[in-house]
């Protein structure tokens, strides 16, 4: 079943019971920094996504964020983490998880793939104002 980059609604399946190629849907991808859902599971989003230079400080206060890095590497720097402040670098194959209220900002020097697992309805760039990097939620490919 194909979907457009800006479908508005999720497909009737939701991504289950089928194979999702995330690198066919990544490059359907146009720009960085513009997650797209390919699947749900309960209430969380599995979003692909393509990333280069840096992103916003940012904070979910709510919620958890997963990264898994599908190809290249990722910088991701924390103000405000348990451990402390610090940046930890994920390369293809690796994941993090960011707790809820911390503080973060990924960045990429070259392009990155990877894939995002978070609950519907979070604002990519967290809960401070919209700006231009706010990316409009449910948008499947």
């Amino acid at each position: 079943m194909s979907h457009s980059s800006n479908s508005p609604t999720a497909p009737a399946s939701r991504g289950q019971c089928q194979s999702i190629d995330l690198t066919g849907k990544i490059a359907q991808i146009d720009g960085h920094w513009q997650p797209r859902v390919v699947a749900e599971m309960n209430d969380y989003q599995f979003k692909v996504v393509k990333v280069e230079g840096d992103f916003q400080w940012h904070r979910h206060a709510d919620t958890d964020e997963t990264f898994v890095v599908l190809e290249g590497e990722l910088q991701i720097d924390f103000r405000g983490a348990p451990s402390g402040d610090g940046t930890i670098v994920l390369r293809a194959g690796q994941m993090a998880v960011v707790p809820k209220g911390v503080e973060h900002k990924p960045r990429a020097n070259v392009e990155v793939k990877m894939l995002l697992i978070e609950p519907r309805g979070v604002v990519n760039t967290g809960d401070g104002p919209t700006d231009e990097r706010t990316v409009q939620n449910d948008q499947w490919i």
